[in-house]
């Protein structure tokens, strides 16, 4: 019976039609995590094609694909390969890509092979491909202090530039935090540092530090990200060591008309955005960006996370995405983080 099926010309057509159907409800749906490890996940909308990037630790990596949920099987390239001595040649951290002015941008931090030397830094494309072996070294982005940081984030307001960004006040650890600064041009910052940000609440305040040299508690807010939703302006950031279970999501929100620059503008709420799930098997959520579906109608946050407890900041995080939703006065609600059994619609097209 069983090859009786197959030489049934009926049948044929049954089976390919199911399998068809079957590939195509496979293409309308997936489940997390969406690559099998990657920290850090950022990507940006071009032109029908969303380009992928996240810590790959000695090297930039570039994935290309019209569907996030299919980056495993997505084209993607070794874009750029630090030199192998000097200041930005060691753990490149936390990769950006934009897209400004017609050029590309990859913004990243990176050192020399000792942490308190890590900067931000920046390439430039000028190719409309940037896959395009055109890929150029251009500068450190500092402000005249000159102090370390870590996971940038370019954004836009008003028609100007900003970044924001993981600082330490002074050139020692002990605390991270959320600095702002405006930006001459899309290479170069403008001006002085602003702190908005510091780990207050006991959600932002996990994590004892493992350093002989350091044996003292580290406060942790990094990986800033901006979001902007009917008016309204946050900036979402990872809270607590991102070697514990506890790391997650915070909100910071603007709260004048203008002056990003001035810490009073901006309140941090009091509770998190996004914290590990222990029923769904979800631990050290951190680290997001967003994004809009193909068809800009829907909002989605990309972040990595674990899928057992005490992985640490290793290469057992990986991407998730899930929906963003807003509530009734336009704050961000993403919920409870879904575990790899959830399936989910993809992006709306």
């Amino acid at each position: 019976m069983k090859y009786t099926l197959f030489t049934n010309r009926g049948n044929v057509f049954l089976l390919v039609y199911i399998c068809t159907t079957l590939m195509q409800v496979k293409a309308q749906t997936f489940t997390n995590p969406i690559l099998p490890s990657g920290a850090d996940p950022y990507s940006v909308f071009v032109d029908g094609y969303y380009y992928y990037t996240h810590t790959r630790g000695n090297r930039i990596d570039l994935w290309k694909t019209k569907e996030l949920s299919l980056l495993a099987t997505a084209e993607h390239r070794t874009i750029w390969t630090p030199p192998k001595n000097g200041m930005y040649s060691k753990n490149i951290w936390a990769p950006e890509i934009h897209y400004l002015e017609g050029k590309w941008y990859i913004y990243f931090a990176a050192d020399d092979g000792n942490n308190k030397n890590h900067r931000m830094y920046v390439i430039e494309n000028s190719d409309s491909n940037p896959f395009s072996d055109h890929w150029e070294f251009k500068t450190k982005l500092t402000t005249p202090s000159d102090k370390w940081a870590i996971d940038g984030n370019v954004f836009q307001f008003k028609e100007q530039y900003f970044m924001v960004w993981s600082g330490w006040e002074g050139d020692t650890n002990g605390m991270q935090n959320i600095y702002i600064a405006r930006m001459k041009s899309p290479t170069e910052l403008k001006g002085k540092r602003y702190k908005i940000a510091s780990p207050t609440y006991q959600w932002e305040r996990n994590g004892k530090l493992n350093d002989a040299n350091n044996p003292s508690e580290v406060f942790v807010n990094e990986g800033p990200q901006f979001l902007q939703h009917q008016g309204r302006i946050f900036i979402v950031f990872s809270a607590s060591g991102c070697w514990t279970d506890q790391y997650n999501l915070g909100v910071l929100e603007f709260t004048a008309e203008d002056d990003l620059l001035n810490p009073l503008h901006w309140k941090k709420h009091k509770k998190p955005l996004l914290t590990q799930s222990i029923k769904n098997q979800v631990y050290g959520t951190g680290h997001n960006s967003f994004f809009k579906s193909p068809d800009g109608k829907e909002d989605w946050i990309l972040y990595h996370a674990n899928s057992e407890p005490g992985q640490g900041c290793g290469g057992f995080r990986s991407p998730r995405m899930q929906p963003l939703h807003w509530d009734e006065n336009g704050f961000p609600v993403v919920g409870e983080a879904v575990s790899q059994s959830t399936i989910l619609n993809t992006p709306s097209r």
